[in-house]
């Protein structure tokens, strides 16, 4: 049998898989991690598509992967910018009611805040005024622990690091098929070359549940994927928004709604809605990838999600094709901006996985089977968690050699 390449194969290179991989290399020196991506540098997806924000774990159950992760990840992620002069700033956020009916979704966000161990500060209108003098509001919560980053530079730096540390990471290499033996792993890459570990990780993001197949397992999902659109203020508009301000989101959805995002570089961000993509990577509706739409529109799960939130769904729609609507939705928080104050603004696509019963997953999934640890569920906020989801992945990898 021909000698093997590496140790570990990491399939991926956001956030999460050069997070894996580096936390590897810190686990257990000497073992050689290869990381394939087939863009042509890291983060050119989820982690370089989002908006930034360092997420304090408010919103996500206790006890769950997320409330763990997010509060842990988002300290870690604090200091390993410090540490590496990365841009960050903790700039505590808003979660503002704009309606009688949400009050008590607001008193709820309280309670789980102080269930997960965050600290969280009630306001009125005058106080909410303090914070954002331009926003409008029945009540709000101020979580403090909330920050921006520069995620794509996280990312790039713990590529570096993991180099340093003797990992390889091998970018324009797309994965084309996987071969399992009782005692390797093999990947066939797009250009022929034939690549031989003891054990693999897939961390592809949206490609995920598609590897996870390759690979011979069953991942008991489908990734269905989101767009999210961004607007952002004229330069000239940029004041009126301080730092972040959030609606209360809707607990039926994992998506927190339009809000307001002041980033590293002084931009504010409006958005994202969350509509259906064509295509995984499908950034604008005329980007349409035909035989991936077929097999999202072939799943049993989409459906369901259609016919259980068609309601939530034709808003989201109509907020995208409509910048006036989208306006509008703008305007419960921020009742001065207009429509000339927006500029379109770069989208991003969730991976969502979803099961055949048409239900969102919530949570982080991470599946194993023979020498192969899969990450089938990792949006956000896997970019604030991505430290300690690496840690996770490796500890479990290595079980397998």
């Amino acid at each position: 049998m021909k000698a093997l390449d590496c140790d570990v194969l990491v399939v991926g290179g956001g956030i999460v898989g050069l997070s894996t991989a580096y936390a590897i290399t810190r686990a257990a020196p000497g073992t050689r991690v290869t990381v394939l991506e087939k863009e042509a540098g890291p983060a050119r997806h989820q982690t370089g598509r989002n908006s930034g924000v360092i997420h304090s774990g408010i919103y996500y159950r206790p006890g769950s992967l997320k409330a763990r992760f997010a509060a842990q990840g988002a300290a870690e992620m604090v200091k390993f910018c410090a540490e590496h002069g990365i841009a960050h700033e903790v700039t505590g956020k808003l979660i503002v009611a704009t309606e009688r009916g949400e009050l008590p979704r607001l008193h709820a966000l309280v309670q789980r805040g102080r269930e997960n161990g965050i600290p969280v500060r009630e306001l009125g209108p005058a106080q909410l005024a303090e914070y954002e003098p331009w926003v409008r509001g029945l009540a709000a919560i101020h979580v403090g622990t909330t920050g921006i980053c520069d995620f794509k530079g996280v990312a790039a730096r713990l590529a570096r690091l993991a180099r340093d540390a003797g990992a390889s990471v091998r970018y324009g290499a797309a994965v084309r098929a996987i071969g399992r033996r009782p005692s390797a792993v093999a990947v066939r890459l797009a250009d022929g070359s034939v690549l031989r570990a003891r054990a693999l990780v897939n961390c592809a993001g949206l490609h995920c549940d598609r590897v996870a197949r390759l690979a011979g397992d069953d991942p008991g999902m489908r990734i269905v994927p989101f767009r999210g659109e961004y607007y952002e203020l004229v330069p000239s508009r940029a004041s009126l928004v301080r730092g972040l301000v959030y609606p209360v989101p809707d607990p039926a959805f994992p998506f927190l709604g339009v809000h307001l995002t002041r980033g590293v570089d002084g931009t504010v961000h409006i958005g994202p809605n969350a509509v259906p993509a064509l295509a995984r990577e499908g950034y604008a509706w005329h980007t349409v990838h035909p035989r991936e739409l077929a097999g999202t529109l072939a799943y049993p799960g989409s459906w369901q999600i259609a016919r259980r939130h068609w309601r939530y769904g034709a808003g989201e729609l109509r907020r995208s094709l409509s910048k006036r609507a989208f306006t509008d939705a703008v305007r419960r928080l921020l009742p001065d901006v207009t429509a000339d104050d927006l500029i379109p603004a770069p989208a991003g696509v969730r991976a969502q996985a979803v099961l055949p019963d048409g239900t969102l997953v919530d949570d982080f999934l991470i599946k194993e089977s023979p020498r192969v640890v899969h990450v089938l569920n990792a949006p956000s906020p896997a970019a604030t968690a991505s430290l300690p989801i690496g840690r996770e992945v490796a500890q479990r990898v290595l079980e397998h050699l």
